[in-house]
């Protein structure tokens, strides 16, 4: 257990209010890896008006940024979200569970009125660790 990612939601705390863990403990002299926010441009350097397919593209960009590294979604520990506008969440969480099955990450999450570009709807970053 001393060489594995380990999540946890303490018992005397109140469960998530969504998909993510409490706790996300990684063991002593692991390699952290620390993303830039991925946002929702597809390949050609565009930007979809929808959020939904912003979101789509954001964790498109977040797979091929983890294979670039050989990491996996058990490697992430946090991911942090930013977004300008509501989250369609039977969406975002479609895209989660594909990525994290049910072996959630911590995760913060915050509304603003901008991100670095107007086109930009929204933005996650991502905290890895390999073992």
């Amino acid at each position: 257990m001393k060489n594995k990612i380990t999540r946890k939601n303490p018992a005397n705390m109140p469960e998530p209010v969504g998909n993510y863990t409490h706790i996300t403990k990684i063991p002593r002299n692991s390699e952290l890896y620390v993303s830039s926010g991925q946002v929702g441009v597809d390949q050609n350097g565009s930007f979809p008006e929808s959020l939904n397919a912003q979101i789509n593209n954001t964790f498109h960009n977040i797979k091929t940024l983890l294979e670039s590294e050989q990491l996996e979604a058990n490697n992430i520990i946090k991911v942090n979200v930013w977004a300008t506008e509501k989250i369609d969440w039977d969406y975002l969480y479609s895209e989660w569970g594909e990525l994290f099955g049910n072996n959630y990450p911590a995760m913060t999450i915050g509304y603003i009125t901008e991100l670095g570009l107007p086109e930009i709807k929204i933005e996650l970053e991502i905290w890895a660790a390999k073992v």
